[in-house]
C-alpha cells in the first residue's frame, strides 16, 4: 500500500470511497460530509494554502483518504482533521494511524497550535483511535464546517 498525497485523478476513487462507507454504515447524509459539494473535488479543494489531503493507494485502486485544512470560520491557529474514511479492507491495518500522524506533523508545520475533529457518534472505532492519539472530546463544535449531524467533537493540542 502506498500512502501518498492526492493528485486530480483521484478524486472519483475517494469521493466513492466516502460515500459507500455512509451507505455501509447506512450513516445519516445530511449534514456530513457525504453532502459536501466539495466531495468530486477534492484535489482541487486541497490546493489551498495550509491544506493537504492523502490517499492510501494499492494495485492503482484508492482506498481510503485523509485531509488537514485551516477549520472553516475558525481561528487561523485552528486547523481541521477532515474526511477520514477506509473502505473495510484496509481497516485495522494501522494506515489510519500513519495517516492522521502525517496529518499532524502538516499541521505542525504550517503553524496550528491546535487540531480540531468531528465525527459521528456510533463511529467508536473511530473515536477510539483519536483518543490513544491524544484527542480530547469537547462540548461543543468549533468552526462552521457545516456537519449539522455529528455531535462528537475532539481536539488535539499541537507541540
Amino acid at each position: 500500500m502506498i500512502l501518498r498525497k492526492i493528485e486530480p485523478k483521484d478524486n472519483a476513487q475517494i469521493a466513492k470511497v466516502i460515500r459507500d462507507v455512509f451507505d455501509e454504515l447506512d450513516a445519516p447524509k445530511v449534514g456530513t460530509a457525504y453532502a459536501d459539494p466539495i466531495l468530486d473535488t477534492l484535489f482541487e479543494v486541497y490546493q489551498q494554502p495550509r491544506s493537504v489531503y492523502y490517499v492510501v493507494e494499492n494495485e492503482g485502486v484508492v482506498l481510503g483518504g485523509c485531509g488537514i485544512a485551516p477549520l472553516e470560520n475558525g481561528a487561523t491557529h485552528i486547523c481541521e482533521l477532515q474526511k477520514m474514511y477506509f473502505a473495510p479492507e484496509i481497516r485495522g491495518t494501522g494506515m489510519a494511524k500513519t495517516m492522521i500522524e502525517n496529518c499532524l506533523q502538516f499541521a505542525k508545520e504550517n503553524d496550528f497550535t491546535l487540531c480540531y475533529l468531528e465525527t459521528l457518534s456510533f463511529m467508536k472505532a473511530a473515536q477510539k483511535l483519536y483518543t490513544n492519539l491524544g484527542f480530547k472530546a469537547i462540548d461543543a463544535p468549533l468552526g462552521c464546517t457545516g456537519h449539522s449531524s455529528c455531535e462528537v467533537w475532539m481536539t488535539k493540542e499541537l507541540q
